[in-house]
């Protein structure tokens, strides 16, 4: 009896789960992902209040067009507004109707928080707002009649799609969001150059660490782990939607993770300067994924035994030497999720916790690169360091 006094009440319970949303993994264009998935945010039911807003984030649905923020114009933005997306009578957000707009803005509220808890999760604490004390929360501007999205100082806006026969708004893109959200992180966390701009290598690290923290938080998402591994069979090596960033439909990508591109391959511009980078974390984490596989027993390959798997087993190769039947694939699912769950949390807690070891004053490529290993060394990654710095150096990364 005195057990079952102590046990906690149901709604004390449910309380201590968070507040629901729905959120879609990748846009509902993409085969597999029509349905939003449910996810927690970890703040109690009623604590979010209509708009959705909260003590870090509130958004405003401008009814009249809007130009995008630009200095000396910034937030907030006091003009009528759509009505605020309510919460249920139980505090939850997830009986919002797809397809409308308080949707819209919940789904974009939902996935900024979201991508706040990952990126929290892997550094260890709360992070501030760049941008605090002059603004206490972020503004979230969920639609604008425009073909971009922007992060900056006190707002994040989004705009649409405009490349399919139907513009499709970047609020139900989590990619898009995460990857403005990653910035703002990045820059709470790592801080403003003080003595001088941005060097360029702080603005091309800026790109690859935001698509980065993109993947890591699609990696998240329970739906987006089960269809990419049974729809691949477990190899990663082979195309999939784990490599794709911000897609705008089902063909187009804007970029691609898995890629062979070094530091001399590259142009001047900076999104493009930044794949290298990326393409290195994008191996480490394949590669760890594969070494924990080999040593579990779940395939025959151990990637440590080449210099570059992707370049010297062809695509043939590896889909014969990594897959295997649907029939046996299932019976090892859970084995393998929990191998790239393992992975992705390697990875990701070696890149942010990364961000104490730099200086955004005298910042390098090189700099962040030994950072990375440093960071790894001393957590989640240390059997593992001397796989992130090769991968670094095959790029040109010394």
């Amino acid at each position: 009896m005195d057990a079952l006094a102590e046990r906690p009440s149901r709604s004390n319970e449910a309380a201590s789960l968070g507040t629901r949303f729905l959120v879609y993994p990748q846009p509902p264009f993409v085969p597999g992902y029509e349905r939003p998935e449910l996810v927690w945010l970890p703040i109690a039911p009623g604590e979010i209040a209509a708009g959705p807003a909260s003590d870090r984030a509130y958004v405003r649905d401008p009814i009249l067009t809007k130009q995008p923020y630009q200095a000396p114009f910034l937030p907030p933005y006091d003009g009528l507004c759509h009505s605020p997306a309510e919460p249920g009578p139980d505090g939850h957000f997830d009986h919002l109707t797809p397809g409308t707009r308080p949707f819209m803005a919940a789904h974009a509220f939902a996935c900024v928080h979201r991508v706040l808890d990952v990126c929290e999760g892997y550094i260890g604490s709360a992070q501030p707002w760049f941008f605090q004390p002059y603004y206490e929360r972020l503004e979230i501007v969920p639609h604008l009649l425009w073909d971009n999205a922007q992060s900056g100082f006190g707002f994040l806006e989004l705009g649409e799609d405009d490349f399919g026969e139907k513009p499709f708004p970047f609020a139900l893109n989590f990619d898009v969001i995460a990857h403005e959200v990653g910035h703002l992180v990045l820059f709470g966390a790592l801080g403003l150059p003080r003595a001088s701009g941005p060097s360029e290598d702080f603005l091309i690290y800026h790109e690859a660490a935001a698509d980065f923290i993109s993947l890591i938080g699609l990696l998240h998402f329970d739906t987006a782990l089960d269809r990419i591994l049974r729809r691949t069979r477990g190899n990663l090596l082979i195309t999939n939607e784990l490599d794709r960033f911000a897609e705008l439909s089902d063909e187009k990508q804007v970029r691609r993770f898995s890629n062979s591109l070094r530091v001399q391959d590259v142009g001047n511009e900076v999104h493009d300067r930044s794949k290298p980078f990326a393409g290195a974390l994008f191996d480490t984490l394949i590669e760890i994924y594969q070494v924990i596989l080999f040593e579990r027993g779940l395939t025959r390959i151990d990637p440590r035994d080449f210099a570059y798997i992707r370049m010297e087993m062809t695509r043939d190769e590896l889909e014969r030497e990594l897959q295997v039947s649907g029939r046996d694939y299932e019976l090892r699912h859970y084995a393998v999720k929990a191998a790239l769950a393992d992975a992705r949390d390697i990875v990701g807690q070696s890149l942010m916790q990364s961000w104490r070891h730099l200086n955004p004053d005298r910042f390098t490529l090189e700099d962040a690169m030994e950072a990375i290993i440093t960071a790894a060394t001393a957590g989640l990654g240390r059997r593992y360091a001397d796989r992130i710095a090769d991968n670094f150096a095959w790029r040109g990364f010394s």
